[in-house]
């Protein structure tokens, strides 16, 4: 499987987490994990990623973006020059891939996500979740936002299948940059909206409870599906978590309902590749 981030060397240690527990659930599995950064000094940093994906049996490449492919976008330090590259993967990645997951780095996988890699395309680009959907909110205005009223609804970019092949036809960077001039101003979270503005009414809708449960929603899901997605119910059936917004996991004063289980996630996944490393100095 191939799985598709774009971080700077400040969230490293995240991004081990996720890997983590997506190995930790996915046993059987190979990896090629592809790293999009313009990060240029962090080669010790990015090595030492290399180390912790060589000791869970996954294989790291990484790939350097030219800074200003996006120089001219919307930055903050909320969202960061980066958060753009996964629009355009498909110009970096080797040609003789037709499928990558892209995933954010604030993620828990909690179960396996074969059937969601697999998945038919149908002839779209991509595949992604809704949360719009499941919460009932933001639809319409969104729609009215971007203009793009095909869309069948506003998809949340942290978890996106690609389709490459169909996108190395149909996605332009020319079409990005214009729409970005054209409508700076508007763009509330840059890189998701892009996507839903340019290519909504392409993308594949998936269930979010499944594949990415906005975690700050617990009270929302549950309500709004009877009482039935509870902790059990997520344990047992929840891909992947999603820690979206301000708040997140890794914060010392993180109250979220998923605290303690990124935080136990993000502990194992030190205390096996310590482990590790301790054995391999015994034994040498």
């Amino acid at each position: 499987m191939n799985l598709l981030f774009s971080i700077t060397k400040n969230y490293i240690r995240q991004l081990e987490t996720v890997l983590f527990s997506i190995r930790e659930n996915n046993k059987n599995k190979d990896f090629i994990i592809y790293l999009l950064t313009d990060d240029k000094g962090s080669l010790y940093a990015f090595k030492k990623l290399n180390d912790f994906c060589s000791q869970i049996s996954m294989k790291l490449e990484i790939i350097q973006v030219p800074s200003t492919t996006f120089s001219h976008a919307p930055k903050t330090s909320r969202y960061p020059q980066m958060i753009y590259y996964r629009l355009v993967a498909q110009n970096f990645l080797p040609a003789t891939i037709d499928r990558i997951l892209y995933l954010d780095c604030d993620l828990l996988c909690l179960n396996s996500f074969d059937k969601l890699y697999n998945i038919d395309f149908q002839d779209k680009l991509y595949v992604a979740a809704s949360h719009t959907e499941s919460i009932r909110i933001g639809n319409t205005f969104n729609k009215i936002r971007l203009g793009n009223y095909d869309a069948e609804n506003y998809f949340n970019s942290g978890v996106l299948l690609m389709n490459l092949n169909k996108i190395r036809e149909e996605v332009h960077l020319s079409d990005i940059y214009n729409f970005i001039n054209q409508n700076s101003l508007q763009l509330f979270l840059p890189d998701q909206d892009i996507l839903n503005a340019l290519y909504g009414d392409k993308i594949k809708s998936i269930p979010d409870i499944y594949y990415n449960y906005d975690t700050r929603f617990f009270g929302a899901y549950k309500l709004l599906n009877g009482g039935n997605i509870n902790l059990d119910w997520i344990a047992e059936n929840t891909v992947f978590l999603h820690f979206c917004g301000r708040d997140k996991p890794w914060q010392k004063n993180y109250t979220g309902k998923f605290a303690a289980l990124y935080k136990y996630y993000r502990w194992l996944a030190y205390r096996e590749i310590n482990l590790k490393n301790e054995t391999k100095y015994m034994i040498s």
